[in-house]
């Protein structure tokens, strides 16, 4: 049984208060961290501070407008929670990242994308206001017209200005079902025209396009998957259980198509964590049979591998082997759609790293946000890789290489694994001038990290 707004409301401003007394509580010297348990960044970061800020109160969706389509909801909350909150009315969030376990406010203070997001833009664009709660210990309202300048530079921060304890979102009507259509491409520079295309006119065939993604096999092995919103019942694919989404995608040429419920296409990467689930096993058919289904997603996998983490568990196998330790690739980058195939071609000559993960975007926004300066009405290509390649001969060289190319292109890398900037570079890519601005005003004592020090020094 749903809990009546009013209530949600009392218990939000509970969880606040509680959120404030935390922060009063910690000495005037201390940096402000918040008190949590996971986390769905990569970087390799400090223990979390048992004494941290209290978030227990602010997990939950305050309320859903359907007449509106508007959400509030609090900061802490998982999308998972949010989902399930706004299907019963024929609702989703505008961006549904792909992972259950991250939260709205992550997703807005840091970057999130989705099949959507080539109409709909990144998940902070489809934000009406925010209460943050600043370095200073207060907590603002922030919106396009009310404390602009944080609104602005809120996303891509990291925490480093402040954390949001509430947020208004837009929603989108959606359908029961996804109709899905996987064109195969022997070509890359084949199938980026063809998203090109998607993109400018929204359409396939003359039918209009809900949703577009793609996944790279390798050069001559990529597919587009596009998606359509359907009223109509019918049969439907069930990627939880022996199946596995990302295979179901491969065909020899020209369409394969599937269906499936709009729950399960939201989730569809998470049962599998894309394809990374196979470092733990459990795509083997006789694994995955003996895997219990409830623990076939990326929370699961996120556990096992702070496992490895703090064990070493893989550097210890390859010495086993006689073989180098393993540098983790963990990264999403935005490269321009007419720079991607540039990219492709390079990354694919020189990280042994496949499949690859393709999400076009666009920017709704005209105004642009200056702490990942995306050219608004330009089209990027999400371009995500995770795996580990053999070290080389100086720390983070893959990572280092891999920053350069998309640099050379244009493009922006995301800030939630490891990054190797130096202080110069890292200020002119991620809006240093606002950055600093925003925090002078909204964080004078530095209670909170700085964004180089959160996000490359990994503090």
């Amino acid at each position: 049984m749903s809990v009546p707004a009013t209530d949600a409301r009392t218990a939000h401003a509970a969880g606040v208060e509680r959120l404030l007394e935390s922060y009063r509580a910690l000495p005037r010297t201390s940096t402000v961290r918040l008190a949590k348990p996971t986390s769905n960044l990569f970087r390799t970061r400090a223990p979390a501070d048992a004494n941290g800020l209290d978030t227990s109160g602010l997990t939950h969706v305050i309320a859903v407008d359907p007449a509106t389509r508007t959400a509030d909801v609090a900061g802490m909350c998982t999308y998972a929670d949010l989902v399930a909150a706004t299907l019963p009315s024929g609702l989703a969030p505008l961006v549904v990242p792909q992972l259950k376990t991250i939260t709205l406010g992550g997703a807005v203070t840091g970057l999130g994308i989705e099949s959507t997001s080539f109409r709909n833009g990144l998940p902070h664009e489809s934000v009406l206001e925010m209460d943050v709660l600043t370095g200073s210990g207060d907590i603002v309202t922030a919106s396009r017209g009310e404390h602009a300048d944080l609104f602005r530079a809120f996303p891509n921060s990291y925490g480093t200005l402040g954390y949001a304890v509430r947020l208004r979102i837009e929603l989108e009507p959606v359908e029961p079902f996804v109709a899905l259509t996987h064109l195969r491409f022997h070509s890359l520079s084949e199938l980026m025209a063809e998203m090109h295309d998607i993109i400018e006119t929204g359409r396939l065939d003359g039918v209009r396009v809900d949703y577009l993604d793609g996944v790279v096999f390798s050069a001559d092995e990529s597919y587009l998957c596009v998606g359509v919103q359907v009223a109509a019942p019918g049969p439907v694919s069930d990627y939880t259980g022996q199946r596995i989404y990302y295979r179901s995608l491969q065909h020899d040429d020209g369409a394969k198509h599937d269906r499936l419920t709009i729950h399960d296409y939201l989730w569809r990467w998470d049962t599998d964590w894309f394809w990374c689930s196979e470092a733990f096993g459990a795509q083997h058919p006789l694994i995955r049979r003996l895997w219990p289904r409830r623990l076939r997603r990326s929370s699961a996998y996120w556990k096992l591998m702070r496992v490895e983490r703090r064990f070493d568990l893989g550097d210890r196998l390859e010495r086993l082997r006689g073989r180098p330790p393993r540098e983790r690739v963990i990264q999403d980058v935005e490269v321009p759609i007419e720079r991607c195939v540039e990219f492709l071609d390079w990354f694919l000559a020189n990280v042994p790293i496949t499949p690859i993960w393709l999400c076009p975007l666009r920017l709704r926004d005209a105004d642009g946000w200056p702490l990942y300066p995306l050219r608004p009405g330009r089209s990027y290509v999400n371009v995500g890789f995770w795996s580990t390649v053999p070290v080389g001969s100086t720390e983070g060289e893959a990572n280092r290489r891999i920053e350069r190319r998309v640099d050379e292109l244009d493009g922006h890398k995301s800030l939630y694994s490891d990054s190797y900037y130096s202080p110069e570079e890292f200020d002119r890519l991620y809006g240093g001038d606002a950055y600093r601005a925003a925090k002078r005003r909204y964080d004078p004592d530095s209670r909170l990290l700085h964004l180089y020090a959160k996000a490359v020094q990994r503090r």
